[in-house]
């Protein structure tokens, strides 16, 4: 990054990096990577520790959902805005919930069309499954053996919970700039 470019971030600010390069963005420099870049990151040691990492993360997205509002602004920002929304802003803000409505509304519309043809039933039957699935992935989570069949409907489930607890984590002013690093392997 070109020296000029940097900005004092908010000291508050969870995610530093995220916020400098589209600070860096918004500016009208374009922010290309390098592919002889080389970084390591290693794993949490476990889904507890990894359960802090994701709502820090959600609760940073969050916060820069409100510190970049002008972003959202399609025309002023283009092609940026649209990625900043499509990419960043619907996966933190509406997806979760989104996902967490679509059970009941299934079950709904699943129930009053019960005929084993019918689109509505197919899907019902099919989210009712991915659940079971993330369940049984739960219920097997720290067994090193687990099916990714288990194993990646429980991530996903385990993302978007953490999603909406990292509101939580934000409102409840319990980062203060600082966070609580997470165990690695």
């Amino acid at each position: 990054m070109r020296t000029a470019l940097f900005t004092v971030m908010l000291e508050d600010t969870l995610l530093d990096d995220f916020m400098l390069s589209m600070g860096i963005a918004q500016k009208g420099y374009r922010i290309a990577y390098t592919p002889d870049a080389y970084a390591v990151e290693s794993g949490s040691l476990n889904m507890e520790e990894e359960a802090k990492r994701k709502r820090r993360i959600a609760a940073g997205g969050w916060q820069s959902i409100s510190r970049l509002l002008p972003l959202l602004n399609i025309f002023d920002y283009g092609k940026l805005s649209f990625q900043y929304l499509s990419h960043r802003v619907l996966r933190w803000s509406v997806t979760p919930f989104a996902l967490f409505a679509l059970l009941p509304l299934s079950i709904i519309i699943g129930l009053r069309h019960v005929s084993p043809y019918n689109v509505f039933h197919i899907i019902f039957v099919g989210q009712v499954l991915f659940y079971l699935c993330a369940a049984f992935g739960y219920l097997n989570k720290d067994k090193p053996k687990v099916s990714k069949l288990f194993y990646i409907p429980y991530y996903f489930i385990f993302m978007n919970v953490n999603v909406v607890l990292g509101i939580y984590y934000l409102l409840g002013n319990q980062h203060r700039g600082i966070w609580e690093k997470s165990q690695r392997k």
